[in-house]
């Protein structure tokens, strides 16, 4: 079920909204500051298949299974069966190491 399915994005921590697409781009599930956000869906899908076009010669393994996008915030893409999954995220910078 689709609750199911959310349910595990919900409790990811820091989390501030979600997407859940479908191989066509309709948005399947929504929360948060994602809700009914088809412009970003469009993005993460675009980005999806561009990135799906480069394999490794020889292999029919996926091209990848999780993505990250760093701006502000971070989107975590992850592809799980037919459903595109995008999370965003707090985006805590952690200052530099000084030696």
């Amino acid at each position: 079920t689709t609750a199911a399915l959310t349910a595990g994005l919900e409790r990811i921590p820091d989390q501030l909204g979600y997407l859940v697409i479908s191989e066509d781009g309709v948005l399947a599930q929504s929360a948060g500051e994602m809700e009914n956000d088809e412009h970003t869906a469009g993005i993460m899908m675009e980005m999806v298949r561009t990135a799906s076009r480069f394999r490794l010669p020889g292999t029919a393994d996926p091209a990848f299974k999780r993505m990250s996008i760093l701006d502000d915030f971070v989107y975590v893409v992850t592809i799980s069966g037919q459903k595109v999954f995008v999370v965003k995220r707090q985006h805590n910078q952690h200052e530099p190491i000084s030696v």
